[in-house]
């Protein structure tokens, strides 16, 4: 206890680590309060390591000046080390290498340079959000978007929220509470982050009636469940897994059929939300929104982020009758879009529009990229690093990307990887040195391999990477 004492007499104050020349050159950065807080940190840090680690009598009667000294030197290293981890945990910008295209923890679809570009115009100032320029009276919230997605989709009338959840809550607050919504038990999914179809069914306060079985539901399971308290028939895509084998669904023709004839609404959760069809890209189940509107379903929801490749949004598409309901209800004021989601929702469907999806948005463009292309860059890639980087081992392999966020898990696109080993490194420790480069760069190890997949990496941040591997060859 004695030497534990000896050793915290010497550990430096607080003032003391604030006026080192090390916090000096952070305070701009930080800001002299919360510095004050690091440093505290800081101290609180040594002072409980000090306490709880047995210090033996000789290293606290060490001499006192040398001892103070180096545990400043440590504090000060902390102190910087401390803001580091703060601000590495903030958002910023990474190349993704990993040759999935739509990564949750990525940030999902990137956003097309039209879409950066109307973000940037709608955050400068003021802009035309509610305000009608012909009348001068107060406008539609977002109406450019909405009427967008009713031409793209061939829905009457279309309406966004935040999220894709948030859509879904809507759908069933508005039409199903306190009644029931029946769905099949095949489809009761759960995607990331923990979100379940019924937990959001409990959230609306809507009883939810299961029917069929896992891999098959008949139409006769939904006809027999109805009830007078039946409000919704629900049909939700099982975005991030297949049921394959002995299965069985009925037809979206069919279950609005038998809807609309028991006087009840059909809703259908398309998770994704293509507004195109890829099967040509090897991309096949995933719901096309205008097929379902020709099918009869009354509502669609769909997120903005996955297959259609802009901004996180919850999209709802169907009869006008229905998304004029959900526009007077009070949660819909709660769970409405902004003006920077709006703006880059609006770039990106203009592009849908004008038939030029898969040249202007990333995600589209990404997932229409041939492997013959992916190749061609993939040598070029190497062949440049080759000549300038010595110490890392580089090779042109097959393999697939993956288009990622819950969508399409069984495509499999085809793909040209670089294959990168280092003559000091371990594939670990190679990955982890271009994820702490700047900007980060984010790969995949396979079989002690670090893979590259230039699929989701554009031509500008192949640069990027380079240099980040020509300071690992040093």
């Amino acid at each position: 206890m004695a030497a534990s004492n000896n050793l915290l007499r010497l550990l430096p104050s607080i003032d003391v680590l604030l006026r080192t020349a090390t916090a000096g050159s952070l305070q701009s950065a930080v800001g002299f309060e919360h510095l004050g807080d690091l440093a505290r940190k800081v101290t609180d840090e040594l002072r409980h390591e000090i306490m709880t680690t047995p210090a033996s009598s000789e290293a606290a009667t060490q001499d006192q000046e040398l001892s103070r000294a180096a545990f400043l030197e440590e504090a000060e290293r902390r102190l910087v080390k401390a803001h580091e981890a703060e601000t590495n945990s903030g958002l910023r910008r990474v190349i993704n290498a990993t040759g999935v295209i739509l990564h949750t923890n990525l940030g999902r679809a990137p956003l097309s340079d039209a879409a950066r570009r109307a973000v940037a115009t709608a955050a400068a100032g003021y802009c035309s959000l509610e305000y009608d320029r012909a009348t001068g009276a107060r406008g539609r919230r977002g109406a450019r978007v909405e009427d967008l997605l009713a031409q793209v989709t061939g829905a009457e009338r279309a309406l966004v929220v935040n999220n894709c959840a948030a859509a879904a809550l809507l759908v069933l607050t508005t039409f199903a509470r306190d009644g029931e919504t029946i769905v099949s038990r095949g489809e009761l999914v759960e995607i990331g982050g923990d979100f379940r179809v019924p937990d959001v069914m409990a959230q609306s306060a809507t009883r939810m009636i299961e029917v069929g079985t896992t891999n098959r539901t008949n139409l006769a399971d939904y006809r027999q469940a109805i009830s007078e308290k039946t409000r919704l028939i629900m049909r939700v895509h099982t975005s991030n897994y297949r049921v394959v084998g002995f299965t069985k669904t009925p037809r979206l023709r069919e279950l609005a059929h038998l809807a609309h004839e028991a006087g009840l609404l059909i809703y259908e959760d398309a998770g994704s939300g293509a507004l195109v069809d890829l099967s040509d890209y090897g991309i096949t189940g995933e719901p096309v929104i205008r097929e379902s509107i020709v099918e009869g379903v009354d509502v669609v929801s769909f997120s903005g982020d996955k297959l259609l490749g802009g901004p996180q949004a919850g999209l709802l598409v169907g009869r006008a009758a229905i998304i004029e309901q959900m526009r007077s209800h009070p949660l819909y004021r709660a769970l409405r879009a902004d003006k920077l989601r709006i703006a880059a929702l609006e770039a990106t469907l203009d592009a849908y529009a004008r038939g030029v999806s898969a040249e202007e948005v990333p995600a589209q463009r990404f997932i229409a990229m041939s492997p013959a292309e992916v190749k061609a860059r993939a040598e070029q890639f190497v062949e440049r690093l080759r000549r300038i980087a010595s110490g890392i081992q580089l090779e042109v392999i097959e393999g697939e990307s993956a288009v990622g966020g819950g969508s399409a898990p069984t495509a499999h696109l085809r793909t040209v990887l670089v294959s990168m080993t280092h003559g000091s490194l371990t594939a670990n420790q190679l990955e982890a040195a271009l994820r702490r480069s700047t900007p980060p760069v984010i790969a995949r190890i396979v079989e002690d391999r670090v893979l590259v997949d230039l699929r989701t990496v554009t031509e500008g941040e192949e640069f990027e990477i380079e240099q980040a591997l020509l300071a690992l060859a040093r």
